[in-house]
């Protein structure tokens, strides 16, 4: 299960909403583990809107995509540039407000410019809002082609 774990957190690396993240529970992660009373190995917990306080089980497959599509259909806040107001940050907005100013070619040019710095090292806060900022560029692109 590693492996899909693993390429969940990638997949999800960019999101203002979600972290995957794991603790071993034979290591430094014990006082974690009796917190939530994790008995099993590999339990998977989840927690909506902030609420630390327990966690709910995850009952549903173990491979990539049981997983992928869990999260996304049942956790994540998306951020939509038709209606930024409802799930995206302040951030995002103001980004999108920026962006919808700009020419199709000034996005074009500038997902490619993102794009690129997608391989490169960096921070995971900085990793992240480069991945928003791709997502949203994305939109603006799809929105452009569906007009034509």
């Amino acid at each position: 299960m590693a492996p899909a774990w693993e390429q969940l957190a990638d997949e999800f690396a960019g999101s203002s909403s979600v972290l995957i993240a794991d603790a071993d529970c034979t290591a430094e992660g014990d006082k974690l583990c009796e917190q939530f009373e994790i008995r099993g190995y590999p339990t998977i917990k989840y927690f909506v809107d902030g609420d630390m306080s327990e966690g709910q089980d995850y009952q549903g497959g173990r491979d990539f995509d049981s997983l992928k599509e869990f999260v996304a259909d049942k956790l994540e806040v998306k951020c939509f540039v038709s209606d930024p107001s409802t799930g995206c940050t302040e951030k995002q907005q103001k980004y999108i407000e920026k962006m919808a100013g700009k020419s199709s070619e000034d996005r074009a040019k500038q997902l490619t410019r993102l794009d690129g710095m997608k391989g490169d090292a960096m921070k995971s806060d900085l990793k992240t809002w480069l991945i928003q900022r791709i997502a949203i560029l994305k939109q603006f692109e799809e929105a452009a082609k569906e007009e034509l």
